[in-house]
Parts: structure tokens; C-alpha cells; sequence
């Protein structure tokens, strides 16, 4: 044999063979007649939804649909959080917020770690992550996390695993909780791949792979979970008033909301039994309906509605342990949900504040109200600028805004008479009364609504309002109450049992003299404010400075102003003692330039000491001066309040 005969020689066909355009173009002809016939195309019409785009969408793929017996449930939330640029203060609040006090078992903060480290500067990892687009929060609970002593090894674990099925090295911060019945821990991840890139990970990964992950790394540290514990834990769903792995189960059985138990009948009778004791439960609860036997018709809505009952079965279980660490005994009958729909407001002692939401940050408050019930409040989310909350301060909790305001209506109408345009010039030649600080107000509307993409600013630093500015702020409004769906405000940084004897002008002062007071229930710590009055009302007295005249008490003029006005003057000899500095009171019109050195909290609310060369003086207190402590600071004195800024042009708000 020659070696000629040995020779593989390999031809090449034209590019756009005709035979291989024949044979594409038959295939697309059989797929078009299916479709157009119905045929094995119904779930491929519109299939697509980006879910396997980025890193790691095989093995969510994979994930979604593969579970072993045996294998241990793992509770991951992921969420992924845009950072503004510059913004790098909201990834320093985050990570002080895991490592906030009392969450680990012996109460002490949280401690930062990553993969080769115990303790991790978190500053540090902030400023690594200055510039990036995005970052990764994920909150991961196993179900059995209580049977584990430490959750380190795990979650690093969970992470090597992680950039194994992303392909790429990822920079990561973790802290193990212990604050709740199911210690979990929180795990922040940069946006960033090892090459610089930004990080993309499938949706599909998120939903599945991770988990998929977790529960096996797990379930071989612990073991596979044996039949007897699963039925244990399914048996404790049989009664729960919230959705559970039953309910999924018999709404995946169900067709068009007939569940028809001999359709599909269990292979172990234990099995049916579990879920045939669900579907009594499910009706008792107005779900479910057996309309023969062996065939029950459940709700439409069963899933929403045993969300709702678990969110307000969880909510329950919140204020009853709030309360307890409080000391507070309050009857059940007593508990109620606050509903912004519904409008009002409470006024009570705050109980407790937290995180209803860990993973978006978002907060509750109880308030035990002087109407003689508890209420369970949920705040959304807290800005920095926001007054800190101090539990048993008197604070008041009311709906947010639904609608325009005054203001919005005001911008509107000086901009319909200077051609759409809006500025501060503009509004004090429409209205040469109006005072500084409100045109300033009105300012600070627009740059609010700037921030969300609904007002512009020109260059000049007008703004261009235009038609629509009515419409436009009341999707602002909605947006802000979707974040924000309760405003809740401090009445007195004291608590109750210090006010009756109090120097100063107090919360029970302002009731005393209100013309709509508080409806005091006699009951609850309505009974407590009611002994509260009745001993400031006797205080008064003795002070001179009310009397009881035909039944009723009368009390001096200006009562508040002179309350105010003699703490003021206390506090000011006191600390003109410790400085050496004299003490300047303020009166409306005052322009005052200082510099900012700290806040001062008395029975008549917190106030800020503003220092000069040779004096001071005591000005009421907002959140914003913060932002200025240790800075000079310029502001003047209005009616309502003090119009702040930083040198000339920098705003702080009122």
C-alpha cells in the first residue's frame, strides 16, 4: 500500500451550499407550520427573560429542577443594590449596620470576616468598593443553622463554591447572626470580577444555583435529613397560619382549583395524612372546601392570603417580644396594625424600633399609644438625616403624604407667570411677603425631586417646571410613601416619668394649653399620661404660673415661651460656668454666625450650641446641622424655625 493511500484529504464545500440551505430552509418551514397549528410551540413563544444572562446560568439551570432526597433546605435572599456615583456613604451604612450591637450570641457587635480572616476592616472594603456600579447583599439561613456552632467555615465554603461556578475570584465581606430564632448570616459581595469588570451573575444562579449549593454544602456537614425529620418538620406546617410546603404542594396538584385526592394519591399514607390534616386546617381558615368526598376546591387566593396572615402572624410575634423586653404587660385585644390607607396618627412611648426587613434595610416602630392600645408601625426605609429614635421618648406616628402639597402648588403657580420658570428671585417678586426660609423651602422641593428624575434645573440655576409639575408631584409623593409609608416625628426626647416636675416646656405643657389635646384613654399608659397632667397641672401651681379659677385651671400667657425661655437660661449660666464664654439669647429676625459644636437634649427638645469668639448661644436643633458639626455656620431666625447654611451658598435646610 503506498502512502498516497493513507492520505485523508478534506474538501471544503462553498460557503452557502445550497444543499445546507435546502435542509435549514425545511426546518424553519416545519417550525412555522407548528406554530401556526399550535403544535409543541406554546412554551417556546415568548421563553425568553434575560434570567440565564451572566455568570453561573448553567448551574442555575441545572439547579431549578434537581433536588436530592435527604437534602437540607437552605433560606438565601439576594438582592442587588445600584450605588450612585460617589455615594459610598450607603455601602459604610450597610456594613455597619451588620455589624450593629447585640446580634451575636453573647450580645456583642458583629464582626466583619472574609475568606482568609476573622476580622475585616470594613472601612477598608468600602473603599474598595468606591466606583463600582452595583453590589451583591445576600442574607443565607439553613434551616437547621441552630445545630451549628460556628457558620464560618460554611459560608466560606459557600463562596469558594460560588467563584467556582462564576468563573472568577470574588471580594467579600460576611457577619454571622444570632439575634433571632434562626442565626443566619449576612454576606455583602463587590460588583466587581477578578479582572476589574463588572460583575454580572444569572438571575437563574440567584434563584437556584446558589441555594442548590448551600443545601449541599450543608447537608454534608450535617447529613442527609431522614425521613423521620422531615415528617417532623411538615407535621409543625399542618396548622401554620402561613403558606407552606403543603400548601405548594396541593396548589402544584391542583387543576383549575380542584384538588382531587384520588387523581393522585400518595404512596405513603403518612404523606396524606399530613396533607389531608392541612386541607381541614386550610379550611378552617375559608380556603379550601371539600365539595365531595375526596375532592376539595381551594381558594384562588389561598397564596396571598396565607402571605398576608404570616406577615401579620410575624408582625404579632415582634410586638409580643418587644413588649415583654419592655417590661410591658398589654393585653392582645389591645395590639393593633397601624394602616397608612387608612390615614390618622398615634401618639404614644416608643416601645421598640428594628428591621421589619434586613435585607432592604427597612424599619418598624411599636408605640405604646395614650389611647390604651399598642400599634405596630412600619417606617420603610430611615435616611441619615433623619431624627435618631430613643426608646420611651413620646413620638408621634401618622400616614405620609397622598397627595400634592401647598408648595408644589405655589412652585406651579410662579412658574405659570414667568413662563414655566421657577427660582427664588422669581417667588419673591410674585410675593414680596414671603419669608427666606419658606421661598428656601420650596427649593428644597424641587431638589428633592430632582434626585428622582422629576424636575429639572437649568444651568443658571432656575428651574424649568413647565405644565405637569402638579402630576409630576404627586408621583413623588407616591414613590416616597412607597419608601416611606409612615412619618414618625419626636414630641419629647424625655421620657414620661421625667416631665411633671420638669424645668422647662414639656409635651405635657403643649397638652395642657392645646386647644385639640390628645384623647387619653384610661387605660394602658393612657392612665399613666393621665397621672402625668394631674401632677404637672399641680407643678404649675406651685410655680405660679397657672391657677385654678371657677373649676377650671387657667394658665399664664405665653406659658411655653417663659417654660422655654427659664431652661434656656439655666442651661446657658450653666455652661457659660464651664466655658467662660457669656450666653447671647436669640429672638426671631436674629442673624446668627457660629460654628456648630454639639446638640443639647432638655425637656424643652434638643437645641444646638452655636459658639462665636466671646459667647454662645442655644438655638432649636435639626437633624441636618449634623452634616455641619465643627463647621461655621450661618442662620436666621425665622417664625417657624432657623433657614441654616454652611459659609454663603452651601444650604442646609431649615
Amino acid at each position: 500500500m503506498s502512502d498516497t493511500d493513507d492520505e485523508f484529504r478534506v474538501r471544503l464545500g462553498r460557503i452557502g451550499n445550497r444543499r445546507g440551505r435546502k435542509a435549514i430552509s425545511y426546518v424553519k418551514r416545519v417550525g412555522k407550520i407548528a406554530q401556526k397549528a399550535g403544535i409543541g410551540t406554546t412554551h417556546r413563544t415568548s421563553s425568553f427573560t434575560g434570567s440565564r444572562i451572566g455568570r453561573g446560568y448553567a448551574q442555575g439551570t441545572v439547579s431549578a429542577s434537581r433536588r436530592s432526597a435527604g437534602q437540607r433546605r437552605v433560606v438565601i435572599k439576594a438582592r442587588i443594590v445600584r450605588i450612585k456615583a460617589g455615594n459610598a456613604g450607603a455601602v459604610r451604612a450597610h456594613l455597619r449596620y451588620v455589624q450593629r450591637d447585640g446580634v451575636t450570641r453573647e450580645g456583642n457587635p458583629g464582626e466583619l470576616y472574609d475568606e482568609g480572616r476573622d476580622h475585616v476592616d470594613g472601612k477598608a472594603f468600602a473603599e474598595r468598593a468606591e466606583g463600582d456600579r452595583h453590589q451583591f447583599r445576600f442574607i443565607v439561613a439553613p434551616e437547621d443553622s441552630s445545630e451549628i456552632a460556628d457558620l464560618k467555615p460554611f459560608v466560606r465554603d459557600l463562596m469558594r463554591q460560588m467563584e467556582s461556578d462564576l468563573g472568577t475570584r470574588l471580594d467579600w465581606v460576611a457577619a454571622d447572626h444570632f439575634n433571632t430564632g434562626h442565626p443566619h448570616s449576612h454576606i455583602v459581595v463587590r460588583g466587581k470580577d477578578d479582572l476589574g469588570s463588572d460583575l454580572v451573575i444569572a438571575r437563574d444562579y440567584l434563584g437556584h444555583g446558589m441555594r442548590a449549593r448551600a443545601s449541599e454544602l450543608i447537608t454534608r456537614e450535617l447529613g442527609p435529613e431522614s425521613e423521620l425529620d422531615q415528617l417532623h418538620k411538615l407535621e409543625q406546617e399542618v396548622g401554620a397560619e402561613r403558606l407552606t410546603r403543603l400548601d405548594r404542594a396541593i396548589l402544584r396538584d391542583a387543576r383549575d382549583g380542584v384538588l382531587a385526592l384520588s387523581a393522585k394519591p400518595e404512596r405513603d399514607p403518612r404523606y396524606h395524612a399530613l396533607r389531608m390534616g392541612r386541607l381541614r386546617a386550610l379550611e378552617r381558615l375559608g380556603l379550601a372546601e371539600e365539595t365531595m368526598p375526596g375532592t376539595w376546591r381551594i381558594a384562588g387566593d389561598i397564596e396571598p392570603t396565607l402571605r398576608r396572615i404570616g406577615e401579620r402572624g410575624d408582625i404579632i410575634k415582634t410586638m409580643h417580644r418587644d413588649l415583654k423586653d419592655a417590661g410591658l404587660d398589654r393585653a392582645a385585644a389591645d395590639q393593633a396594625i397601624f394602616d397608612p390607607k387608612a390615614g390618622g396618627r398615634v401618639v404614644g412611648r416608643l416601645v421598640a424600633e428594628g428591621f421589619s426587613d434586613e435585607l432592604r434595610e427597612r424599619r418598624y416602630a411599636v408605640v405604646d399609644g395614650v389611647d390604651g392600645r399598642t400599634h405596630y408601625a412600619e417606617l420603610g426605609l430611615r435616611r441619615a438625616e433623619d431624627e435618631p429614635l430613643v426608646g420611651n421618648t413620646i413620638v408621634e406616628i401618622r400616614a405620609g403624604e397622598t397627595g400634592p402639597r401647598q408648595v408644589d402648588r405655589t412652585i406651579a403657580e410662579v412658574a405659570s407667570r414667568n413662563q414655566g420658570l421657577y427660582s427664588a428671585d422669581l417667588h419673591r417678586d410674585t410675593d414680596p411677603r414671603a419669608s427666606s426660609e419658606f421661598i428656601e423651602s420650596h427649593g428644597r422641593r424641587l431638589e428633592a425631586m430632582r434626585r428622582q428624575g422629576l424636575a429639572e434645573r437649568l444651568p443658571d440655576g432656575r428651574w424649568q417646571v413647565g405644565e405637569g409639575h402638579i402630576d409630576r408631584a404627586e408621583r413623588f409623593e407616591v414613590a416616597s410613601r412607597a419608601e416611606r409609608p409612615v412619618r414618625i416625628a419626636v414630641l419629647s426626647w424625655q421620657n414620661l416619668e421625667a416631665l411633671p416636675n420638669a424645668n422647662g416646656a414639656t409635651w405635657l405643657d403643649r397638652q395642657l394649653v392645646a386647644k385639640e389635646p390628645e384623647t387619653i384613654a384610661p387605660m394602658g399608659l393612657g392612665s399613666e399620661v393621665g397621672s402625668a397632667l394631674r401632677a404637672r397641672r399641680q407643678w404649675l401651681l406651685e410655680q405660679e404660673l397657672a391657677r385654678e379659677q371657677e373649676g377650671r385651671f387657667v394658665y399664664a400667657r405665653n406659658l411655653l415661651q417663659t417654660l422655654e425661655r427659664r431652661e434656656l437660661a439655666e442651661v446657658g449660666a450653666r455652661i457659660a460656668g464651664e466655658t467662660g464664654l457669656g450666653y447671647s439669647e436669640v429672638k426671631p429676625g436674629d442673624r446668627l454666625t457660629g460654628t456648630y459644636r454639639r446638640t443639647l437634649t432638655l425637656n424643652s427638645g434638643r437645641f444646638a450650641l452655636i459658639e462665636r469668639a466671646q459667647e454662645f448661644s442655644l438655638v432649636p436643633w435639626r437633624p441636618v446641622l449634623e452634616r455641619a458639626k465643627g463647621q461655621s455656620v450661618i442662620g436666621v431666625v425665622g417664625g417657624e424655625g432657623i433657614s441654616w447654611s454652611i459659609g454663603i451658598k452651601r444650604g442646609l435646610g431649615r
